[in-house]
């Protein structure tokens, strides 16, 4: 048996070349492009593409992909009756959990993983998938549900769907900002248990389905939630010393810094402050990004010794909040982007499949003997 190690930290478990991280100096590349050129010149759907084909797509190609999305955005009535009958009190999240599993019960043919199958299923759960969340939104809100309209892109959308009027161009183009940079990140919890599900030559659905449940857990994609919480505690710019040398004395996690694999900034980090900034600027949100930059500041001289920096929660909630989405909305926006990395991810993982099965370092006693039941 190899060495334990817990956690699976630094155990290399399969080949990707969707996704190359450098923690030690902040790089993040989607199949060699640099994270930042895709933010600030690709959309989101050039960045699927790009993910689950391993290149940029040309022109035609890219039409072509689009229509197909834009093709996915429309719900069957089965799917719509679905939302109207959940518990208008569900957390989002377990609502989108439950959905996704659900589309299942659409697909006359849900357990045909052949690639090229696959690739069909996926262009359409991640085009329902906007559709899914804002229909929720609004079932809850108790407000009719916006038709999909196709002439818009995947980010322009869902924000129509979920508003009823069409968001501005630097509100969409935040929104396909944020989807390009949570898309896909190396063998994240998420990732790595899609990952395991598929490899047992299940269903596209179940392990879309446990993908979300592991992204809902406040160690993963539910941080950005908590980093808003935070944000919402401080009441000024001038509270946040007190209250983050507080909640450090005390050894409680600061939500929004630290990560398993940067100990350098996160560039998704880099990219979302200065988009947080412009937005909060253009939104009357300037003192929640002042909050925002002051708490970097403080834990830059605090922890930054110690490798703990912003991670790509910390300015995505600033972010998400000026775009006005609600607080429980956070983490469904991490999973909707996601969607397009998890399904690039299964492909991968079916071009040249080996079941997941690690060994387990067994550190119970041995030779017991069995103790009848009168006496014990």
């Amino acid at each position: 048996m190899s060495d334990y190690s817990k956690g699976l930290e630094g155990v290399v478990a399969a080949e990707t070349e969707m996704s190359f991280i450098d923690g030690q100096k902040g790089v993040l590349e989607y199949v060699g492009i640099p994270i930042g050129e895709l933010s600030s010149k690709s959309t989101f759907e050039e960045t699927v593409f790009l993910l689950w084909n391993k290149r940029l797509p040309t022109k035609s190609e890219l039409e072509t992909f689009n229509k197909d999305l834009r093709a996915a955005y429309t719900l069957p009535q089965t799917m719509i009756d679905r939302i109207k009958a959940l518990p208008k009190e569900a957390h989002p999240m377990h609502a989108l959990r439950t959905l996704v599993s659900a589309l299942a019960l659409d697909d006359k043919d849900p357990n045909n993983i052949e690639l090229d199958v696959l690739r069909h299923k996926s262009v359409t759960i991640l085009g329902h998938a906007p559709t899914l969340i804002a229909y929720f939104d609004r079932h809850r809100r108790g407000l009719d549900f916006i038709k999909p309209d196709t002439s818009l892109g995947f980010a322009q959308n869902f924000l129509y769907m979920l508003n009823g009027e069409k968001p501005t161009e630097t509100m969409a183009r935040a929104f396909d900002i944020c989807m390009i940079l949570h898309a896909d990140h190396g063998f994240n919890n998420s990732t790595f248990a899609a990952k395991v599900i598929i490899s047992t030559l299940s269903d596209v659905y179940s392990a879309l389905t446990g993908a979300i449940g592991s992204l809902r857990g406040p160690l993963h994609g539910g941080a950005n939630e908590g980093v808003m919480v935070m944000l919402n505690e401080i009441g000024s710019v001038d509270e946040a010393e007190a209250y983050v040398m507080g909640k450090l004395e005390r050894k409680d996690k600061i939500m929004g810094f630290g990560h398993r694999v940067y100990k350098a900034k996160d560039p998704r980090a880099t990219d979302l402050q200065k988009l947080a900034k412009q937005l909060a600027e253009d939104t009357g949100n300037s003192e929640l990004y002042a909050k925002s930059h002051r708490i970097e500041e403080i834990m830059e001289r605090e922890v930054a010794s110690k490798g703990i920096y912003p991670n790509v929660d910390f300015y995505s909630a600033t972010t998400y909040h000026c775009i006005g989405l609600k607080l429980d909305l956070f983490t469904p926006m991490f999973a909707m982007s996601r969607i397009g990395g998890w399904c690039g991810h299964l492909l991968e993982q079916l071009e040249d499949n080996r079941l997941f099965r690690p060994a387990a370092k067994y550190v119970g006693p041995h030779e017991v003997a069995y103790t009848p039941i009168d006496q014990r």
